[in-house]
């Protein structure tokens, strides 16, 4: 696994755009783990979501309630306890779907995870973002099946965001802004918030994994078989604990980046959930596979599941589920 670290300065802003240091190389801990399951059960998911229901827009909430119904159900089958968020959309009312984890009484640290279950119309979304949603549910499935191991301070919320997409983004009915501002109203201490957006996708040709500007004169990967997480300067020791852990498991190269200025300046690494609660003064990450830089199925009717890497998703479960065992204060 390679880690990059590189630093730019520019003459009239100064841009720290690099990948964190991993920290300590410790054993990859010993959790309950059967890849040919998980593997199973987000292709599953992923038949659901993107071939039984199909696009999840706002011009089709038919088939939106269904995927909200599809992931409650899910949890509900791994005796959770979800929950909905309800809030309304143009006389619509929608709603987040929310899960907690955690093994002790008491827990004390928070975790988000989060991906949004909407689609953009005319597209069965499978890698934006019925990947993220489907990595989601597996994740809930084998944290509690790793639950003795869980530390009994932490608790994990996962959260299915009702909308995301266009005509939404980047509008106050983006499901993560209503959770995210539910959040600081409660003044809820939240340790990282995770966002998985696009996680399914890969390329095997060098040079199929481009890079906006100024990366793309970085010396980044030019293969697209890596999961990237990316963060905003506050959200730093966040993201190197995250590299950390998933540098622990060899079969997922991962790379991380830090941008400041909430993004701002690299406009591209905002446009997903995570960037509603960094404005809100939360930490947070968007794990990717670099959604259109690296997928050209991107937002069209051919994002369809028989394009994504199920080997690829199911060890970004392994990774993220190596973070939540050994996630120390």
């Amino acid at each position: 696994m390679t880690k990059k670290t590189s630093t730019l300065f520019f003459l009239l802003l100064f841009f720290t755009c690099a990948p964190d240091p991993a920290g300590s190389e410790s054993s990859m801990p010993h959790v309950q783990f059967h890849e040919t399951t998980s593997i199973q059960n987000i292709e599953k998911h992923l038949r659901i979501l993107t071939v039984d229901i199909g696009e999840r827009s706002v011009f089709n909430w038919e088939n939106h309630s269904r995927a909200r119904d599809y992931i409650q159900e899910t949890f509900e089958a791994l005796k959770l306890e979800p929950f909905l968020e309800t809030y309304d959309y143009r006389g619509n009312a929608v709603s987040n779907v929310v899960a907690e984890i955690k093994r002790g009484p008491n827990p004390s640290r928070l975790f988000i995870v989060g991906a949004h279950y909407d689609t953009v119309h005319g597209t069965p979304g499978a890698d934006d973002n019925g990947s993220g949603v489907s990595v989601l549910l597996e994740l809930a499935s084998n944290l509690q099946k790793n639950l003795a191991l869980l530390p009994e301070d932490l608790v994990v919320r996962l959260v299915a965001f009702a909308l995301e997409e266009p005509p939404v983004f980047s509008t106050p009915y983006m499901g993560s802004r209503v959770h995210a501002k539910a959040a600081r109203e409660r003044n809820e201490k939240i340790e990282g918030m995770i966002c998985l957006e696009m996680v399914g996708y890969t390329c095997h040709q060098e040079g199929c994994q481009p890079y906006p500007f100024p990366l793309n004169f970085m010396n980044y990967p030019k293969v697209g078989d890596f999961i990237g997480i990316v963060g905003n300067f506050s959200s730093r020791r966040f993201t190197a604990s995250l590299l950390s852990a998933f540098e622990k498991n060899e079969n997922l190269p991962a790379i991380s980046l830090t941008v400041p200025f909430n993004g701002w300046v690299l406009p591209a690494v905002r446009l997903s959930d995570h960037s509603s609660f960094w404005d809100k003064g939360f930490k947070a990450v968007m794990i990717t596979d670099t959604a259109f830089f690296r997928n050209p199925h991107y937002h069209l009717p051919t994002d369809t599941m028989d394009k994504l890497d199920m080997p690829f998703m199911a060890e970004l479960v392994r990774s993220l589920l190596f973070f939540f065992v050994t996630s120390k204060p």
